[in-house]
């Protein structure tokens, strides 16, 4: 088996390109932190590299490492503006494995498990998702 091929027109690629919206939570050079809009639960964010990757195994190291930072400040957030001490972190590698949008991606997910809605089934209230990118934004340039 071989891992698929990048695809330019992805819907994170156009994101972090400019061409489609998304209400950010954090950004830096290597990173682009965003509300999930088919949200698992309430505070469900996406990380994802700049870097044209489908998954783990094609992410150079600087770009994962830069995930992860980005993940730290944004679990901080979460814990904080959503006062949970659970937060999810999920990566799927494939379709097999549930990948959907083949762009290397972490979800940050508030929740405990037994709350978990399925992914990709409803969509949120965008004013809703504003407001949350919003506090967590806030939360984050506070901690910094």
């Amino acid at each position: 088996m071989t891992v698929k091929t990048y695809e330019d027109d992805n819907i994170f690629a156009k994101i972090i390109a400019g061409d489609l919206p998304c209400h950010k939570v954090y950004e830096d050079d290597k990173t682009l932190a965003f509300m999930d809009i088919m949200p698992q639960a309430k505070g469900h964010v996406l990380i994802i590299p700049k870097q044209k990757a489908v998954e783990l195994s094609q992410l150079e190291p600087e770009y994962a490492s830069a995930v992860f930072m980005t993940a730290k400040k944004v679990m901080a957030a979460q814990r904080q503006v959503f006062e949970r001490d659970g937060i999810m972190q999920m990566q799927l590698n494939g379709a097999e494995a549930g990948q959907t949008v083949f762009h290397y991606h972490v979800h940050l997910i508030p929740s405990n498990f037994h709350e978990l809605g399925k992914h990709a089934t409803t969509q949120a209230d965008m004013a809703e998702l504003a407001e949350q990118a919003k506090q967590l934004r806030e939360a984050i340039e506070a901690a910094q």
